[in-house]
């Protein structure tokens, strides 16, 4: 007999913590330990005075495995408040990268042209090659590094997933 398997889901989690040393470590410890993997991590100060910091976290699993991992987070001493945004509902999400393509020619123009498109804006430029910078989606920047592939990608460097939920009331 075989039991089937629940389709990996990817979810955004936000976590509020107390802005201490070692909390980043103990929740990817925790990811670790228990063999979940992290997609992307960022983490700020949210609070004026600097005693508080917002981490998201995009990670991937079945609906068991995203509720374990919810249990877990909020079992730590210094997080506050754990949610998933993928299912509170309605929420943004947006990432910045800065895309490095080398390219002269027809190859030039086409860049600049893709970049047009998807709104990036030229950040650095020397006659061999150009810095985009693109923010947006994780999904639009995808998409960019894709057809940037073709014409001469170089380098990539991305800011990790924010997210954030819409409406007046927080998350």
């Amino acid at each position: 007999m075989k039991i089937a398997q629940e389709a990996a889901e990817r979810h955004v989690l936000t976590v509020t913590v107390d802005n201490e040393s070692g909390i980043l470590a103990k929740i990817a410890g925790l990811f670790t330990a228990r063999g979940y993997n992290i997609d992307s991590l960022t983490v700020a100060d949210i609070s004026e005075n600097h005693a508080v910091s917002r981490i998201t976290i995009v990670t991937n699993g079945p609906r068991l495995v995203i509720d374990q991992i919810e249990a877990q987070l909020e079992r730590l001493v210094p997080v506050h408040k754990v949610t998933d945004l993928t299912e509170a509902g309605p929420h943004v999400e947006r990432e910045l990268a800065l895309i490095k393509v080398r390219g002269t020619g027809e190859a030039r123009v086409e860049a600049l042209r893709i970049a047009d498109v998807f709104r990036a804006s030229v950040i650095d430029t020397t006659t061999e090659s150009f810095v985009f910078e693109l923010t947006g989606a994780p999904d639009k920047i995808d998409s960019f590094i894709t057809l940037m592939r073709e014409l001469g990608l170089v380098e990539v460097s991305r800011s990790g997933v924010v997210g954030m939920m819409r409406g007046a009331e927080g998350a």
